[in-house]
């Protein structure tokens, strides 16, 4: 008789994810504990737990979670947690430096220079030292990025020396609202012009299994860098999407990552594919659902195939040509409605529409803000006709900011 596999997942309470695994876990046939700061996904009972405090939290857990055969955790802010967690069960997991150096945008870019990972030319600026002479060494236009955020918050193009001053005096208040520590330093890096791309995969004993390649044809060049339209299979020429995996693979073994699933955002500059960002987790929000794989599979479901030391069935990637479009907070002020969504809806390939922010609340665009407005699937034969399809869609769409 085959013994239920048990696995414990940890979800923070600000995520999109939490939904999406418990249903994988109940198509896997899984049993599944959980353990939150305050999510309480699906009604299920929780185990508290708090990533801001570790060692609690972590004993709290083992005293409750009785024995499990994996660690997962739903997004970024349970990473650290569960690799301590799984640690201490004896488990499979990354080495909690190697996470807390992933989630750190300057040890990132340090362990990459230290292993020849290609990446910009960038500078470290402490709390009180001179952006403007940071930025001049690295060269204009620059890019100017908190160390601590994500989602592309907290990020400006910078085309002068007064630009990256205001970049770092912006982002500082936005790391104030966000009540980072005031010593944290800011990064200053070179611009790279080019086609930006995203890779997905799973880490099994440090070998990276590609689950989906995304294009993002309209990514801006800035001042500000919010994701919107991202389109999978890449069609970018194979040798080239070759080496970008590679420059991938090299990076999370670079931060000593080994297991699990990884994002990571590239460019494609004239000497090549170049790492922009690694995070420990899948893509975010809610573009996983973008994704289809052969039988069914969701990405979700391969994330806890693959922490279960099963085979993960993604090396063909999707099943078909898919895509997913970010809907960006426009401009700040109250969400009144965003009107349209059937029209959008009606466009043909268009596969779902999720508005994630309700009516009635106080939004931000991009680097000050931290949400989308929310998602747009489509399918299609093509990549092409995936674009169309998206894009065709948000235009039907109408958002009312007071």
């Amino acid at each position: 008789m085959t013994t239920q596999a048990r696995v414990l997942l940890l979800v923070p309470a600000r995520t999109y994810r939490a939904a999406d695994f418990i249903l994988a876990a109940e198509r896997m046939g899984l049993d599944l504990v959980v353990a939150s700061d305050g999510a309480l996904p699906l009604g299920r009972a929780v185990i508290p737990a708090r990533s801001a405090d570790l060692d609690a939290s972590a004993r709290r857990i083992l005293a409750r979670a009785g024995s499990v055969d994996a660690v997962v955790a739903a997004d970024t802010p349970m990473l650290v947690l569960a690799a301590t967690v799984a640690g201490a069960m004896g488990l499979p997991h990354n080495p909690v430096d190697a996470v807390r150096a992933a989630l750190d945008k300057s040890a990132q870019r340090q362990r990459w220079a230290a292993a020849d990972v290609s990446q910009p030319s960038f500078r470290l600026v402490p709390a009180g030292d001179s952006i403007r002479q940071a930025a001049t060494a690295v060269g204009f236009p620059c890019v100017v990025k908190a160390v601590s955020l994500s989602a592309s918050q907290g990020v400006l193009r910078a085309d002068d020396p007064a630009g990256a001053v205001e970049a770092a005096r912006r982002i500082r208040q936005v790391l104030d609202e966000a009540e980072r520590p005031a010593a944290e330093p800011l990064l200053v890096e070179e611009y790279l012009p080019g086609p930006e791309l995203s890779i997905d995969g799973v880490l099994t004993a440090g070998d990276l299994t590609v689950t989906a390649v995304f294009d993002k044809p309209g990514m801006p060049d800035g001042p500000t860098f919010e994701e919107t339209l991202l389109v999978t299979p890449s069609r970018l020429a194979a040798g080239t999407l070759a080496a970008a995996v590679r420059v991938a693979a090299d990076a999370a073994r670079a931060l000593g990552l080994c297991t699990g699933p990884v994002h990571a955002e590239l460019r494609i500059c004239d000497r090549g594919p170049a790492m922009l960002e690694l995070a420990p987790r899948s893509i975010g929000g809610l573009c996983s659902r973008a994704l289809r794989f052969p039988g069914g599979a969701s990405l979700e479901e391969i994330v806890l195939a693959n922490a279960l030391g099963r085979p993960v069935p993604a090396a063909a990637g999707p099943a078909r040509p898919a895509g997913v479009f970010m809907l960006p907070v426009p401009r700040p002020g109250t969400l009144r409605a965003v009107e349209g969504k059937a029209d959008a809806l009606a466009v043909p390939g268009v596969t779902g529409l999720t508005i994630t922010i309700p009516p009635g609340q106080q939004v931000r665009p991009l680097p000050d803000g931290d949400r989308y407005l929310g998602f747009v699937f489509a399918e299609a034969d093509t990549p092409a006709g995936v674009e169309h399809a998206l894009t065709a869609a948000v235009a039907r769409l109408r958002v009312v900011i007071q």
